[in-house]
């Protein structure tokens, strides 16, 4: 999986920058408050996130680690895709979409382009618990936990054969329920994770 790049802007528009990498240019879909502040020439270092479909390789970038743990999250929503939720991450930030979720209000979300009623209940309902420990960084929810160690703790997961979603989720529900210390410690929400998680789902995720 690409989990960062760093690279020289060689293009930009609305809605993606063109990143040099290794002589290679990359395009990344990005946020739009992202584009904006990207010029052609510019260093970029962005933490992404890669969508494979039989038919295509999509890349998705972000500015900060709390931008792809929500980002993770909202794809983990029925109905949602990642041009929708990039859409969010386009229209609201990360304090904004955190409280909407807390406050069980989906009407920011309805302001998204592409985003029906029904699909802003939907990430709302599904995200309560867990988008908790995505806000924790913008110092909304008072803890320790960072995105990096939610995201080492899902790639440990992964790496044992869970599949992206589920470690995703795992991870984001255990956080938010976990004790401050094992909150910011990488070894910890794994362990507690994975006594969440159980030898059942592990052999149903590799089946």
């Amino acid at each position: 999986m690409i989990s960062s790049l760093r690279g020289r802007a060689v293009h930009v528009d609305a809605e993606a920058v063109v990143v040099e990498v290794g002589g290679i240019g990359l395009s990344v879909a990005v946020p739009a408050p992202t584009a904006r502040a990207v010029h052609l020439g510019d260093e970029v270092h962005l933490h992404t996130h890669l969508v494979v479909r039989e038919d295509a390789l999509a890349l998705f970038g972000f500015d900060s680690r709390e931008e792809l743990t929500v980002f993770t999250l909202l794809i983990s929503v029925t109905g949602v895709g990642p041009k929708s939720a990039l859409g969010v991450l386009s229209t609201l930030t990360v304090p904004q979409i955190a409280d909407a979720v807390s406050a069980d209000d989906d009407a920011p979300f309805r302001r998204v382009s592409g985003i029906g009623p029904k699909t802003a209940k939907l990430i709302v309902v599904q995200l309560a618990g867990k988008i908790t420990a995505a806000s924790a960084v913008t110092g909304s929810a008072g803890t320790a936990t960072t995105p990096d160690v939610i995201a080492r703790v899902a790639q440990a997961l992964m790496g044992l054969g869970w599949s992206e979603r589920t470690a995703a989720d795992a991870v984001a529900t255990v956080a938010a329920d976990a004790a401050p210390a094992d909150r910011a410690s990488v070894p910890a929400l794994l362990r507690l994770t994975l006594a969440a998680l159980g030898p059942a789902r592990q052999e149903a995720a590799r089946g």
